[in-house]
């Protein structure tokens, strides 16, 4: 499966924004996937994550209640909503997926990965 990642831009703290992962292949809803970010001089972290029928989801503790994943498999697209922006969530942040049932949360648990897209958030 081929991913690519769109949606970033510039924003003021407080602002919202909404990336998409779009997938190319017919079984986009077997895999799971995952959203990361890396920061400036720092290592890519987890974000978020959806199972395939996206009943299940996970988040790292600095976006629950501010992020929400979601999934369209009909449009084999991935959303990430991401509302209160604050500045330390600036970053590039990259879709994952992995074809196996269970959400994960590192990144040696993915296999296909799409380019990054940028979120600046200003304070």
């Amino acid at each position: 499966v081929q991913l690519q990642a769109s949606g970033g831009g510039l924003v003021q703290a407080g602002d919202s924004l909404s990336l998409s992962c779009a997938a190319s292949g017919r079984t986009f809803r077997d895999y799971v996937v995952g959203w990361f970010r890396q920061a400036p001089g720092k290592e890519r972290e987890f974000v978020s994550a959806i199972n395939r029928n996206g009943y299940r989801t996970d988040y790292v503790d600095s976006v629950k209640g501010r992020f929400t994943i979601s999934r369209d498999n009909a449009k084999n697209t991935v959303y990430l909503q991401m509302n209160s922006l604050k500045p330390e969530d600036t970053a590039v942040y990259y879709c994952a997926a992995r074809y196996t049932p269970v959400v994960a949360t590192t990144e040696t648990s993915y296999h296909y990965w799409g380019q990054g897209t940028l979120v600046t958030v200003s304070s």
